[in-house]
């Protein structure tokens, strides 16, 4: 009953703010009197993206006479963030008509009935062309129409500091070329520096799909196990390499190489270590995304004009060494008309502007994206635009993708389930394991799981 009771509550609280947010009224494509409202997340301190949503509202509504742009802020956590946003497409009445959408819960948003395919948009757009191939299919349902257009997309890999190792006694640039070299290192900043945390790596529920994506999977794509078995179209269970990437977070948590379960389980871990413990220098390795100088630029959370000399970046490893050598994961957000938007021409138009060569340049770089344009990955104001840009987009080499099925979301929760359950002692990773075993065969049957990874 008090689920209920919360559930009810929220909605009526999205209600609120989108209605609120609505001022003058929502109007159809065929009404004198036409407001878009695009939805999208605030997090932390950051405002790179209210600040190129709001040019682009000046710009569509100077070149539309009559037509307003309202911007809809959600802020909330990445979880929060995703369940609000899926309370707010249930009814015409709240439904945006553009949200920024994460490319992973794409095929789950659209079972639910929450979004409409853009395919006929998609045809008569000629820059459609200069969208890569891998981002055309980030957008891409199982039913093989796209239901978002990708602003950008993202590797991920160690970040470290150069002068936190030089007090250690590390020589840089450090290249650790399995798991055991980095958990050396962090033993030997523990010991050398210890004022210090010596290794970040997101797990547990608190961070959402960060732990499940740059924690978990980035370990877990470097052993000889996946998630999912595409071939066998199952999911994986009773894996060695699952157990091995939980034995892994026992270990930094265990030995103490990382946050503390308390720090771990903030929900406002991600902000705080890249708006605090980077730029404070007070975190010597850390597991993480490329998009990360958005928050030190000058327009950024937490300008921090040093990081470039300060910081270091190196593939992260695979457990053993083995080929490839390094790991990467990569997923990326796009925009999408929600079904229940009532004036989705209009809102195509404004995506249409927004994903336009100039604008999508811009957002790039002031994100520290990978480019997902061709001409725009082409261009030099890009390749210059962050001393990181080139390693990070090397990355895309060796990056893999998660499996972006409808039960993802689910199993993604399971997985920061068994981080937790790990990093707080309350289970071992064998354990832990079994019990996640137990729950995916529980959510897509038993029948649709395998023990083969390849």
């Amino acid at each position: 009953m008090r689920l209920r009771v919360l559930a009810s509550a929220m909605v009526c609280g999205v209600m609120a703010v989108a209605a609120t947010a609505c001022g003058g009224g929502a109007g159809s494509d065929d009404s004198n009197d036409k407001t878009i409202k695009i939805a999208y997340q605030r997090w932390g301190a950051g405002r790179v993206m209210d600040t190129f949503l709001e040019d682009m509202k000046k710009d569509f509504e100077k070149a539309n006479t009559g037509t307003k742009v309202e911007l809809v802020p959600i802020v909330a956590s990445e979880n929060d963030y995703y369940t609000k946003l899926q309370l707010m497409m249930r009814s015409p009445r709240t439904a945006p008509d553009i949200v920024r959408e994460d490319t992973f819960l794409i095929n789950s948003d659209i079972q639910a009935g929450y979004l409409r395919p853009l395919d006929p948009y998609l045809s008569k757009w000629e820059e459609w062309d200069q969208f890569e191939g891998p981002a055309k299919e980030a957008g891409k349902a199982q039913d093989g129409k796209v239901y978002g257009v990708t602003d950008g997309t993202d590797t991920r890999g160690l970040w470290y500091n150069k002068k936190i190792f030089a007090k250690a006694g590390f020589p840089v640039p450090w290249e650790p070329k399995n798991w055991d070299e980095i958990l050396d290192a962090a033993r030997t900043i523990k010991q050398q520096v210890p004022d210090v945390m010596p290794l970040n790596v997101f797990s547990g529920k608190a961070a959402g799909e960060a732990s499940a994506m740059q924690g978990f999977e980035m370990l877990l794509y470097g052993t000889e196990d996946t998630l999912y078995n595409p071939q066998q179209k199952k999911w994986v269970t009773g894996a060695k390499g699952f157990e091995d990437s939980l034995d892994f977070i026992k270990t930094v948590y265990g030995e103490k190489l990382g946050p503390t379960p308390k720090q771990a389980l903030n929900k406002q871990i991600q902000n705080t270590v890249s708006a605090d413990w980077m730029p404070k220098q007070e975190l010597a390795i850390n597991l993480d995304g490329s998009w990360l100088p958005n928050t030190w630029l000058k327009t950024g959370a937490k300008p921090w004009p040093q990081w470039s000399k300060v910081l270091g970046t190196t593939p992260m490893p695979t457990q053993n060494g083995q080929a490839p050598g390094k790991v990467s994961l990569s997923g990326g957000w796009t925009w999408a008309i929600p079904q229940k938007s009532v004036s989705p021409d209009l809102a195509w138009k404004l995506i249409e502007q927004m994903g336009s060569k100039e604008n999508n340049l811009r957002f790039v770089n002031e994100n520290a994206q990978i480019a997902v344009r061709k001409d725009v990955a082409g261009e030099k104001a890009y390749l210059e635009a962050q001393p990181t840009v080139k390693f990070f987009t090397d990355l895309v080499s060796v990056t893999q993708y998660r499996p972006a099925l409808p039960e993802y979301p689910k199993i993604s929760n399971e997985i920061q389930v068994a981080m937790e359950q790990v990093m707080t002692g309350q289970q071992q990773p064998g354990a832990a394991a079994g019990t996640y075993d137990k729950a995916v065969a529980g959510i897509v049957g038993e029948d649709k799981t395998t023990q083969r990874s390849k």
